[in-house]
């Protein structure tokens, strides 16, 4: 039962999606259409951007460009900005996730050693917005768009014509938000500068590029996999478990679920009732509920509205620490740090991502 628990703990989404998925088993009984249900397109282009990710970081490139942009630093408030700006423009290429993963860290640390530590709360959740947001331009931002991207068939164009706008506000709302900190002189010893894996670095990158070649459909997804799937065979096979496995499973549980519930005519035609001249509103208080991913995943079924899904489950990722599941990465990482004060930290998050969410989805009804 411990063990049981423990993996319920760690993994809460995983578990919700599983149990929902084995009740609407109980209602559609599995036979050859669920098949149907799960895009493997999405699935493969995940897996493999995973791998990539994971190895890019490896390498010690993210380590790397943060010491170097760091060390240009001058002004707590300058330091901050920095912070905040990689997180940002990091994540359209990296994920939200790993880019919280990336920085906030490296945000503890460098924090500690110029005595700034009354600054972390501020500033981790400045990342975390950051992350959030900074990941809704692209397809790879994030695994909703991802999916999203796949699912209504986006074109490269349609899509930055939707996220864009959008986007660029967060980036000077972001920005602003970093006023808050002090212009106080910062002082630190960065030390040596960290090594990087040129050879691994080329090779991640090459990989990375093949990726993208997928998402925009300029190659096809099961030849980008076997190329990502060889050379890590053959060049870092360690790297093929590096990949969130988890999360792949919470997609395949929502797949199973969504699809069950499309099948179903009452539920079917409930949900459309629902969304109807309302996909944005709806996406977004799922997303406080659910989280995001799953949000986009259960009512892409439901609309055709590509474009107010796609707004409503990004913004969406405001709001609730459990609105996008890399906010609680961060409170994680927040919480491990030396003279954690959790309580506060929830505050500032909570007032920070309320007036975020409010002024960003008064902008998405004037776009």
């Amino acid at each position: 039962m411990k063990t049981i628990w423990g993996f319920v703990k760690k993994e809460p989404v995983l578990t919700i999606s599983a149990l929902a998925a084995l009740v609407s088993c109980a209602a559609v009984p599995p036979d050859a259409a669920y098949l149907g249900y799960v895009d493997f397109r999405t699935l493969a282009l995940l897996y493999a951007l995973m791998l990539v990710v994971a190895g890019l970081r490896n390498a010690g490139v993210f380590t790397r460009l943060a010491h170097a942009v760091c060390l240009r630093a001058k002004t707590a408030r300058g330091m901050g900005a920095l912070l905040v700006a990689m997180t940002f423009f990091s994540s359209m290429l990296i994920t939200n996730d790993v880019a919280l993963l990336t920085f906030v860290p490296f945000a503890v640390v460098l924090l500690g050693m110029t005595g700034r530590g009354h600054d972390l709360i501020l500033i981790v959740v400045l990342q975390t917005v950051a992350a959030n947001l900074g990941s809704m331009l692209t397809p790879v931002g994030n695994p909703q768009n991802l999916y999203l991207y796949s699912y209504y068939d986006f074109g490269a164009a349609e899509f930055f014509r939707v996220t864009a706008p959008v986007w660029a506000l967060s980036l000077v709302l972001a920005l602003l938000l970093c006023l808050l900190l002090p212009r106080s002189a910062l002082r630190a010893e960065m030390g040596e500068e960290p090594g990087m894996d040129r050879g691994k670095l080329r090779l991640y990158l090459a990989l990375f590029a093949v990726c993208l070649l997928a998402v925009f459909r300029l190659l096809p997804w099961p030849a980008m996999l076997l190329i990502v799937v060889a050379a890590l065979l053959i060049f870092d096979r360690k790297m093929l478990a590096a990949a969130d496995f988890m999360l792949l499973l919470t997609f395949v549980a929502f797949f199973v679920f969504a699809g069950n519930l499309a099948r179903l005519d009452a539920v079917n035609a409930l949900l459309r009732r629902l969304l109807d001249g309302r996909e944005y509103l709806t996406a977004l208080l799922a997303s406080q509920v659910i989280s995001n991913v799953p949000a986009a995943l259960l009512l892409s079924g439901f609309t055709d509205n590509a474009r107010a899904l796609l707004l409503g489950v990004n913004v969406g990722g405001l709001g609730t620490p459990i609105a996008s599941l890399a906010s609680l990465i961060s409170l994680k990482l927040y919480s491990r740090s030396r003279d954690a004060h959790t309580g506060r930290y929830l505050l500032v998050f909570t007032l920070v991502n309320a007036a975020l969410l409010a002024i960003l989805s008064a902008a998405c009804r004037l776009l």
